[in-house]
């Protein structure tokens, strides 16, 4: 399994913007999907957006987030990053980054279920 780390997050007021990070150190992240997930206190977790291996030509966003984030990835920094704009209370949650070997170069999907490593999580809190 791959050892994801997330980095980035923090308290910021409502409007306000984050960049999250997901590095790993002993794994290129190019030859994998990664997706970013989301669980607040009493709700489920869920599926924030993906991107695709190699040259990230496809993502994917959740209908809430649409607009106002942006997934991308630096490949020679091995990282993959989430920009996170017009941030509102209800964003607030922890954020895990997830790895996934896809079957089909170019693809990703934000079924959680698909991915097999996960970080450990960066608390983003959003509130004036």
């Amino acid at each position: 399994q791959l050892q994801l780390v997330e980095s980035g997050g923090g308290l910021v007021q409502p409007g306000g913007s984050l960049r999250l990070s997901c590095s790993a150190s002993r794994f290129i992240l190019e030859d994998y999907s990664i997706g970013w997930f989301r669980q607040a206190p009493g709700k489920e977790r869920e599926g924030v957006s993906c991107i695709s291996d190699r040259d990230g030509r496809m993502t994917n966003y959740a209908d809430s987030v649409k607009g106002r984030f942006t997934i991308s990835r630096d490949n020679a920094k091995n990282t993959v990053y989430l920009q996170m704009n017009q941030l509102k209370p209800e964003d607030t949650a922890v954020y895990y980054c997830a790895s996934y070997w896809p079957a089909f170069s170019g693809v990703c999907m934000m079924t959680a279920g698909r991915y097999s490593s996960w970080g450990q999580g960066t608390q983003v809190t959003v509130s004036s």
